[in-house]
């Protein structure tokens, strides 16, 4: 008999502590935030769920976010309208339950319902991400870019998806 998938859930303020702990031990592959930032952040969220008891989360920005991320910017300076996904993990004790797959399924059913058509992404190149890179292109993101950020300290390669409307 196999377990009922743990719940969807749009993350609550209560979720930010534990977030936060999620998201900074996985500060290479996404970016360090202190707490105060991580609380901007999901304020100008269009999108911010997790799985379960923070099993995994992602957070993503349309277009019209405040967010000074030079990745975000990169889409802006390209794109009239998008959901660029910001960061989405699975804490190392969930992974391989497919919860990485269904937070993006769940995205492109609420990017649809919104009438956006673009869900948009970066994945590291340096550090290399590989297993990242065959995860989007398994879910239809097509490369579309790639840059070198922070100083020259990453270098990252930009995905879309198209999203039926």
């Amino acid at each position: 008999m196999t377990a009922t998938p743990a719940a969807i859930s749009r993350v609550a303020p209560e979720d930010e502590a534990a977030i936060l702990a999620l998201n900074n031990e996985h500060a290479a592959e996404l970016s360090w935030l202190e707490p105060e930032r991580l609380s901007y952040l999901l304020g100008e969220a269009f999108y911010a769920r997790r799985i379960g008891d923070l099993e995994a989360f992602i957070m993503t920005f349309d277009q019209d976010a405040s967010y000074d991320s030079p990745n975000f910017l990169w889409f802006c300076e390209r794109y009239p309208r998008f959901v660029y996904v910001d960061r989405v993990v699975v804490a190392a004790q969930a992974r391989g339950r497919g919860h990485a797959r269904r937070l993006y399924q769940d995205l492109f059913d609420h990017v649809a319902a919104a009438g956006h058509t673009l869900v948009t992404c970066e994945v590291n190149i340096d550090p290399p991400n590989p297993a990242s890179d065959a995860f989007h292109a398994a879910l239809g993101f097509a490369e579309v870019g790639d840059a070198v950020i922070h100083g020259g300290k990453k270098a990252v390669r930009y995905y879309v998806r198209q999203i039926a409307a």
